[in-house]
């Protein structure tokens, strides 16, 4: 392996530090203690398990935790209500709904539902509209750690080549935005992509976000290119025993760390960035509500 290691966990870790001193200051003058919401509908095992992660680093972080179990056949018309009541406490700055929502429910009338100001998930059409216009909202936060893993590998990502492999609303299409943000010249591949390793091989970053474990070969990586491997896929791992599972990317590892020359591994690169981030958007929230000026983190 040639590549360096982008730590997820250790660029997560000094975020979070950050919203921690922000929230301290916030605490101190004026006296503001940010409040994140996290609804959890249903009993789904990975989410339960992503909810009590944001809640404990949210506590830890000195925010206040508002948690909302409801069961699996809570109605649309009670999930909109409890979304409605969010919106209009002042204790809360922002609201995260966790997804997937059991398939009675409507995901699209629920983000749809939160308050653009409280978005802390960064889903709303309207913050949506506002990386469009490289105006001031509230960001995704998968994308949004994907960028800052790009910049703590390359620095400044002016006038690179990017190339962004996905392009779901949840993180290829943000991400290509915030890259052209960013001043990267930004090519989306997909499944109708022709010659679509031609196209990965241009890239000096390579954002890979399929969904299909070790899609991404080393054949396709261009040498020194920075490669950002935002797949989490379970795949069976019979050396490890029966039925054993092991996590992998959208990015064959090991191929790709002898010709990249940084890459983010699956798990502990992409992954922990995505709840640091959600905690700086909520002191972000905070902050713009009040017309404060929002600290450095």
């Amino acid at each position: 392996m040639s590549a360096t290691l982008i730590d997820g966990k250790a660029r997560a870790a000094r975020l979070r530090a950050s919203v921690a001193q922000a929230v301290t200051g916030l605490k101190a003058a004026p006296g503001i203690v940010p409040g994140l919401a996290v609804v959890l509908v249903g009993d789904d095992p990975a989410s339960r398990v992503y909810v009590a992660n944001k809640v404990r680093q949210t506590e830890e972080c000195g925010m206040r935790s508002i948690e909302h179990r409801l069961p699996a056949d809570t109605s649309q018309d009670e999930l909109m209500a409890l979304v409605a009541s969010l919106n209009a406490d002042p204790q809360v700055d922002g609201i995260l709904v966790q997804m997937p929502l059991p398939a009675h429910l409507d995901t699209d009338q629920v983000v749809l539902a939160i308050d653009p100001e409280k978005d802390v998930d960064g889903l709303h059409p309207q913050n949506a509209g506002r990386i469009v216009l490289g105006a001031e909202g509230l960001v995704p936060c998968t994308p949004q750690g994907c960028v800052l893993l790009a910049r703590e590998a390359r620095g400044d990502l002016s006038g690179l080549d990017a190339v962004v492999l996905g392009r779901s609303i949840l993180v290829g299409k943000p991400v290509s935005l915030l890259l052209q943000n960013e001043n990267c010249t930004v090519t989306m591949a997909h499944s109708r992509t022709r010659d679509i390793e031609a196209v990965c091989r241009r890239a000096d970053i390579l954002v890979a976000a399929v969904g299909r474990p070790e899609m991404v070969r080393g054949s396709w990586i261009k040498p020194g290119a920075t490669v950002i491997d935002v797949g989490i896929n379970r795949v069976p791992a019979p050396d490890k025993g029966p039925d054993k599972t092991r996590l992998v990317g959208d990015v064959a590892f090991a191929e790709a760390a002898e010709v990249a020359s940084a890459i983010t591994p699956v798990p502990g690169g992409v992954g922990p960035m995505t709840i640091a981030c959600l905690l700086a958007n909520t002191v972000v929230a905070a902050c713009r509500r009040r017309g404060l000026t929002v600290p450095e983190m």
